[in-house]
């Protein structure tokens, strides 16, 4: 699996939880960034950077390759990821 996997979720979330434990069962490595353990800047910056992808600004939102997944979707992460 060659996609880039990217999660913005929130440390406090069920779904956001739930996302992080099907890409480890399933070995797929990821970049995830806990909005709300951000402050300042960084957090206002990575807040416009979901709403890039995601306007509602929910969580988890998920990046694999060029596609865009909000929420918890088991069936469509496995899609984009081919598993």
């Amino acid at each position: 699996m060659s996609e880039t996997v990217k999660l913005y979720t929130l440390s406090t979330c069920s779904h956001c939880k739930a996302a992080k434990k099907f890409l480890a069962d399933h070995g797929v490595s990821y970049h995830c960034r806990d909005v709300d353990l951000l402050s300042g800047d960084e957090r206002k910056q990575t807040i416009e950077e979901v709403k890039k992808y995601n306007p509602a600004c929910s969580f988890p939102t998920i990046l694999i390759g060029g596609r865009v997944i909000v929420g918890f979707n088991e069936a469509a992460i496995r899609e984009a990821l081919g598993i």
